[in-house]
């Protein structure tokens, strides 16, 4: 007969309030919570079969979730480091970008209180394209190693034909706000 399968006892009452504050939580984030409700669960008593059932999930899962609670503690509750590829941007760079594709380009006419359209630079391009993004990259500081993955950063424009929000590549859309 097979060993029955039981999340370890809380290793101190803080600990407990934590997974169970988790297990009912609404703003973590969506795994963490799932697999606190195993180990809340677990600590009620139940079996894997029925935890699974409740939490409408493989008992494998169940199982593979309690041994590495019981190794690992209330740290066993989160993600693992994942291999592959790392970014070529960083986060911080990934955030400039699509903040500098977001506003609106140099040369675009934009209405004035007044109601006379002007540009901030008449000289300057209308839409962004790579060439734009690439003379600004050096304002803003950000050193990228290809064009690549600019073309990859999904921009939010304003369709001037339906007012509905889509997402667009920096080279096809116009930059920002578009009117």
């Amino acid at each position: 007969m097979p060993k029955l399968l039981r999340a370890s006892q809380p290793e101190d009452a803080e600990e407990e309030r934590k997974v169970r504050k988790l297990a009912g939580s609404r703003h973590a984030p969506g795994d963490w919570i799932f697999r606190a409700r195993i180990i809340s669960c677990s600590w009620r008593g139940l079996r894997t079969t029925k935890i699974a059932e409740e939490l409408g999930c493989h008992p494998k899962t169940v199982r593979e979730r309690i041994h590495r609670f019981n190794a690992e503690g209330i740290d066993g509750l989160g993600d693992r480091l994942r291999t592959g590829r790392r970014p070529r941007l960083t986060q911080p760079q990934r955030s400039k970008i699509i903040a500098l594709v977001a506003k609106n380009p140099p040369g675009q006419l934009l209405t004035e209180p007044d109601g006379v359209l002007r540009a901030e630079d008449e000289t300057k391009a209308v839409y962004c394209t790579l060439d734009t993004l690439a003379e600004t990259r050096q304002l803003i500081a950000v050193e990228l190693q290809g064009y690549g993955q600019i073309s990859e950063i999904p921009v939010t424009t304003r369709s001037p034909l339906v007012g509905s929000h889509t997402i667009a590549s920096a080279t096809s859309q116009p930059c920002g706000r578009g009117h």
